[in-house]
């Protein structure tokens, strides 16, 4: 039988998604509706207001409010990028002290303030830290547990089949993308970069272009003045996952440079990483990382990189880059994510009011049934699939010659 629950403790951590603020709210909500005597508060920051103990309660008045939280975007307690089991990091940062275990802290804290079950919102990083707390609270007997929902709009987790917030940056960036593309009006020879957020993982490019297109479809043209689609439209998209021909396809743009008199491109911000780094390796250029190992991709800069290349091969007057992720992740969720959310909020809370941890989310293992997923499961890096129809669909339509594979370890 499992433990009554009298306590639950909320945090969310990495970088922003548009689900964040909405899954506190349903699970707010949900515990207010299902099991009321439950007591709630919120960590500051995520795992670094757990190790600091730094808290706000859920308060009366904010139980009444809670669906306030689902039509906003951030996150009403703060984010942060924490590892536990980095402890040089923890120490570094004065979040724990020299020789303590940032595990052994973050679970006396959960007991100090009472909590039976943290609910942990976040991405893969989130989510493995989460996994690696609870187990280390099972191997030493602390009784409470985790569960977490998936949030990263990379949608690349394992075995996730859909994360929360994903559809909207897609959506979002769109948009703003809509209006970015103006500025290819503003010269002749322009050569636009969409940067799109997703380290190891295409998904998010790729959605992020097929709904501009659909945006671009309908909408009404005067091409006996000058205004075409063609000047508007998708012309390269580059993702993680696929090797590209730079010079193959440097002669592909040019043509459509000549043509257009403008091409736009949508590419990862972690589609050619390893030439990049290299080429800085060998120029003995210092490759910063984050508190999880990864290259900072902010200093890797993957979108001036293209811009550069391809801004020389074809011929470019005017080079820009623009960036859609801050605008699309920052966004309070849409009507489809919402529903998503809600459905995992509530599956999220009948878990730990049995005593069932996981991430909680539609397994693709088991049909997409949103289900608690063994923290044993899960993990990050989660390749796009170029193999699927719709990618390949858009790739066609856009004239663009379908790539090779790179191959990715599961």
């Amino acid at each position: 039988m499992a433990k009554e629950v009298k306590k639950v403790a909320f945090l969310t951590a990495g970088g922003l998604a548009p689900c964040l603020s909405s899954s506190i709210g349903y699970l707010i909500a949900e515990y207010t509706k299902k099991a009321p005597q439950v007591e709630m508060i919120g960590y500051i920051n995520g795992y670094m207001g757990l190790l600091k103990g730094e808290s706000i309660p859920v308060t009366d008045e904010v139980r009444k409010k809670a669906l306030v939280l689902t039509k906003h975007g951030g996150s009403p307690i703060g984010n942060s990028r924490v590892k536990l089991t980095n402890v040089n990091d923890c120490v570094k940062r004065g979040l724990v002290k020299e020789g303590e275990d940032p595990l052994k802290v973050a679970a006396d804290q959960l007991v100090k303030d009472g909590v039976d079950v943290l609910h942990t919102i976040g991405g893969d990083d989130t989510n493995t830290t989460a996994a690696d707390l609870a187990n280390y609270l099972a191997q030493n007997d602390y009784p409470l547990i985790v569960v977490g929902l998936p949030k990263t709009i990379d949608n690349d987790v394992y075995p996730i089949r859909q994360s929360l917030g994903a559809w909207t940056a897609a959506e979002e960036g769109a948009k703003f993308f809509v209006n970015v593309v103006k500025e290819n009006s503003a010269n002749p020879r322009a050569l636009t970069v969409h940067e799109v957020m997703g380290r190891n993982c295409g998904w998010l490019t790729y959605k992020t272009a097929q709904y501009y297109r659909k945006m671009l479809a309908r909408t009404k043209f005067l091409p006996e003045f000058g205004l075409t689609k063609e000047r508007q439209d998708v012309h390269a998209v580059y993702i993680p996952e696929a090797v590209m021909n730079f010079e193959a396809e440097g002669r592909r743009l040019k043509t459509v440079m000549d043509k257009n008199d403008s091409v736009n491109i949508f590419v990862s911000e972690g589609a050619c990483v390893k030439e990049i780094l290299k080429e800085m390796r060998k120029k003995g250029e210092e490759v910063p990382v984050d508190a999880f190992g990864h290259p900072r991709l902010d200093k890797v800069n993957v979108g001036q990189y293209i811009a550069k290349r391809f801004g020389e091969m074809l011929g470019a007057e005017k080079v820009q880059v623009f960036k859609s992720g801050y605008f699309a992740r920052a966004a309070a969720p849409n009507k489809k994510d919402r529903t998503l959310i809600e459905s995992c909020a509530k599956v999220a809370v009948q878990c730990a009011l049995e005593g069932v941890s996981g991430v909680v989310g539609p397994d693709e293992d088991q049909g997409g049934k949103i289900r608690a997923c063994e923290f044993s499961r899960i993990k990050g890096g989660k390749p796009f699939t170029v193999r699927r129809g719709s990618f390949r669909k858009l790739l066609d339509e856009i004239g663009q010659p379908y790539p090779r594979k790179k191959r990715v370890a599961k």
